[in-house]
């Protein structure tokens, strides 16, 4: 591994770690180990600790995106799971103390989750936002956002593709389908979906301060309603459309307090058992979660649709991003839709 050399690559690598980049108590740091694999390491280089939430995060160890990665300059596609999780009702174990001072590591494969099979030099670079509690509580009180060193490796392309076989024979065949009541709340969930999705769309041409206050600009609003209109094409029917929904976790990913998660290369969305025993199918709340909203969020997730990351999850993360990482943040849409419905 070493610093970067390429002037192209170095500047696409430079572009993407200076998003939303801003003070920061955390240190990342990436290294290359064996082929594909990376080792994050992480320090609190501030005065006091930190309660991060894991779930959702680079020390999540479901296969989201950790670390974004580029070939020349270009961004190579995530072909892993996004994630919609609940933002309240944790446990304890989904948070990481780290004590000033204090470094932890976390260690995974990008050919896992990139195509990597054609040999040569790639970069990578994490970056992102760490939600976080106050001590002996498990309710988020903020995010702290952070931007590793840009690096690039020299991938050996066929023991990269290697790795990305394995992984997905781990996969579960998908045969799975919504019956009963949660064919019911599935298909009432996708009909609100539409109906929010619609709203929000013309809200966006419109209330210049509500894209504001979630997009972070007052002249994206044509940008936020072409995503919205898609969404609305999308969850036009229950019976069709690009992608599948299903309402048991065929891939295994429904890990505590995530909602529903979305495999984007696939257009899969699953919805996991919390989505439908702890959200209700429509809320009346300015910023609270609900099964409507939760289904737009996913719907985000597709390429076809947008292709959104889970930059920051919640109002306070969500509203911390910059305007070019809102625009591409599943729950900013999500957020915008139910602040649209509500009356925020």
């Amino acid at each position: 591994m070493k610093f970067l050399g390429n002037v192209a690559l170095l500047t696409s690598l430079a572009s993407a770690a200076s998003i939303g980049k801003r003070t920061s108590p955390l240190d990342v740091q990436i290294e290359q180990v064996g082929n594909s694999g990376l080792k994050a390491t992480i320090t609190n280089t501030g005065a006091e600790d930190l309660k991060v939430l894991k779930i959702g995060t680079i020390l999540d160890s479901t296969p989201i995106e950790k670390v974004q990665v580029f070939q020349g300059s270009n961004k190579l596609d995530f072909q892993g799971v996004r994630l919609r999780i609940s933002t309240t009702g944790f446990e304890e174990e989904a948070f990481e103390t780290i004590a000033p001072g204090q470094i932890i590591e976390t260690s995974f494969d990008a050919a896992e989750l990139h195509d990597l099979a054609a040999s040569g030099e790639y970069g990578f670079v994490a970056n992102g936002v760490l939600s976080y509690a106050a001590a002996n509580t498990t309710e988020i009180v903020g995010a702290i956002p952070y931007s590793s060193n840009t690096l690039t490796a020299k991938i050996d392309g066929a023991e990269a593709a290697k790795v990305r076989t394995a992984f997905l024979s781990k996969r579960t065949s998908v045969l799975s389908t919504c019956t009963g009541t949660k064919l019911t709340s599935t298909r009432n969930a996708v009909t609100a979906c539409r109906s929010f999705a619609a709203a929000a769309s013309s809200a966006a041409l419109s209330n210049t301060a509500k894209v504001n206050e979630y997009f972070k600009s007052t002249s994206v609003g044509s940008q936020v309603a072409a995503v919205f209109a898609r969404v609305v094409s999308e969850c036009g029917s229950s019976s069709s459309g690009n992608s599948r929904t299903s309402c048991t976790d065929d891939y295994g990913y429904c890990s505590s307090n995530v909602l529903a998660y979305t495999l984007p290369s696939l257009s899969y969305i699953v919805n996991c058992n919390l989505y439908y025993t702890a959200l209700p199918a429509t809320t009346n709340t300015c910023h609270a979660q609900d099964q409507a909203t939760t289904t737009l969020h996913e719907t985000t997730h597709l390429t076809s649709v947008a292709g959104t990351d889970d930059w920051g999850y919640g109002y306070a993360a969500a509203t911390a991003l910059s305007s070019s990482r809102a625009l591409n943040n599943a729950d900013s849409y999500a957020l915008f839709a139910n602040a649209i419905h509500v009356g925020c």
